[in-house]
């Protein structure tokens, strides 16, 4: 019930982001690899982000990422194996440009990313919500594509997920 709901609210903001994306400067896209490390789990997931500049140094953008790898970790001398199978956040995002071609990035959000965890041969699903912050970068290959690298730390609220140190690498493009 609490994944529908936070899947409803980011829905509904994404629907409440349409006019603005009207208004946008600049409306880009980016697809890549998102490796996660949490308490020694390292699971990585394929993201994608759609994203719009309202202001040359404001925006706004959705993510959403599908698990592709998970990884075998130990719980009190017990071995299981966890991997996020999806994850969805809003950030607003902060742009400064350095160079006309490297933009650097800040961007703060909320998250919900829904895990799957193998013990003993029992497989159990969670999610948990997060607020996410972190920094980054941006490189204009030409006036449409470029590449862009990423931090985020998600901090994880109401269970007992660890919070998460999130590196990213895409492709990017301006529409």
């Amino acid at each position: 019930m609490k994944t529908l709901m936070t899947t409803a609210a980011l829905a509904a903001l994404s629907v409440a982001a349409v006019p603005a994306l009207s208004h946008a400067q600049e409306v880009y896209g980016t697809l890549g690899y998102a490796g996660s490390r949490a308490e020694g789990a390292d699971t990585g997931a394929v993201q994608g982000r759609l994203g719009a500049k309202l202001t040359p140094h404001f925006g706004v953008e959705g993510e959403l990422s599908g698990g592709v790898k998970d990884d075998n970790i130990d719980q009190a001398g017990v071995r299981s194996k966890i991997e996020q199978t999806h994850q969805a956040a809003v950030y607003g995002v902060a742009f400064l440009p350095v160079t006309p071609n490297i933009d650097l990035i800040g961007r703060v959000g909320y998250g919900n990313s829904q895990f799957k965890q193998t013990l003993a041969g029992v497989e159990s699903k969670f999610d948990a919500d997060s607020v996410n912050y972190g920094v980054g970068a941006q490189y204009k290959v030409d006036d449409k594509n470029g590449v862009r690298l990423d931090y985020t730390r998600q901090q994880y609220r109401d269970n007992d997920a660890a919070d998460a140190n999130v590196v990213s690498v895409g492709y990017a493009r301006k529409f």
